[in-house]
């Protein structure tokens, strides 16, 4: 199994940036997909979830957007309105069934992505 991201960057704040994770090796339609981050000094965090329904961690609600195309087996995270407080490494990750905000049960984990937002 492998999960590939791509698409951070540096932007500056209130500026767009598009991740998307490509995965292979799984029946990616029966696995719940998330992102995390995780910023310096700090643990890693949830942030978006998709099955056949979707959730998002508090701070990212209504800027955040979380995709899934089934046929391309590819995630995808659209973030906007960015604030520096959401530099971090974003990590996809995959787990058999539905979704869930703790990483202790995803099996598989990308290489991770960072995203730096410049104020």
């Amino acid at each position: 199994v492998q999960l590939q991201a791509y698409g951070g960057g540096l932007v500056q704040a209130w500026g767009y940036l598009r991740l998307s994770c490509a995965a292979a090796g799984l029946p990616f339609r029966i696995y719940g997909m998330a992102w995390f981050r995780q910023a310096p000094g700090k643990d890693r965090e949830f942030v978006a979830a998709i099955h056949d329904s979707t959730d998002y961690a508090d701070f990212v609600k209504g800027r955040f957007t979380i995709s899934r195309d089934n046929a391309k087996n590819t995630v995808s995270l659209q973030m906007n309105n960015l604030k520096p407080e959401d530099t971090a490494v974003y990590y996809c990750a995959a787990r058999f069934g539905y979704y869930s905000r703790s990483q202790m049960r995803y099996e598989y984990w990308g290489q991770g992505t960072q995203v730096t937002v410049s104020s």
